[in-house]
């Protein structure tokens, strides 16, 4: 198609412009396994239509994705979920979310690059699929919180229970989470900026 001088290419629409207040942005990134939530937490949070990457799931994956436990899902993400939140009139999350099968793992390397912080979403129906995310975040040295999202035949443990079944250290925060709820989503956010700002205070955070 030929555009004529006159043509005018449409901008972002008015509920997607980022705040004229806005002086700072942060880059967080939701991970964990496979279908633990991470595409509904962006939707539910973001004050913007989030942009997804989700992909009708085929028989190419029988064999090769882990799906326990999530038997009833028939998309998946394929590369990221991205929103975007307004902790403040100042600042500004941006939010990628990761995929979880583990054939797309390698992208995460780009989508952890510049993230100030990240939160770890687990289903305790599958607590295994979580170590290789921890431990890939604490390889590239992103603090994370673990937020436990809730779904209505998992398990409930005590805190610290699941820390220890985790191996996660006194500091790192383990909150409960319902991520198709803006409120409680924008809680777990709030508890990682909180923990990053408590970092920085020490001069733990990088």
């Amino acid at each position: 198609m030929d555009f004529k001088s006159s043509d005018t290419i449409p901008g972002p629409r008015t509920e997607d412009q980022l705040p004229h207040t806005a002086q700072a942005a942060v880059k967080i990134v939701i991970v964990g396994g496979f279908g633990v939530g991470k595409t509904t937490m962006v939707g539910s949070v973001s004050e913007i239509k989030p942009l997804t990457t989700e992909e009708t799931m085929t028989q190419a994956g029988v064999g090769v994705d882990d799906n326990y436990g999530s038997d009833t899902k028939t998309a998946t993400t394929v590369a990221m979920d991205f929103g975007r939140i307004s902790i403040t009139d100042q600042l500004v999350l941006y939010l990628f979310g990761t995929p979880g099968q583990e054939r797309f793992w390698f992208l995460w390397n780009g989508l952890f690059e510049g993230a100030l912080g990240a939160v770890v979403l687990i289903d305790t129906r599958r607590l295994e699929v979580s170590f290789d995310v921890m431990g890939r975040l604490e390889e590239r040295g992103v603090p994370f919180v673990v937020a436990v999202n809730s779904f209505p035949d998992a398990p409930h443990y005590p805190v610290e229970e699941l820390r220890t079944a985790l191996d996660l250290s006194e500091d790192i925060p383990i909150i409960e989470c319902d991520a198709r709820r803006r409120a409680s989503s924008r809680d777990t956010l709030m508890t990682l900026m909180r923990f990053l700002h408590s970092l920085a205070m020490t001069g733990a955070l990088r």
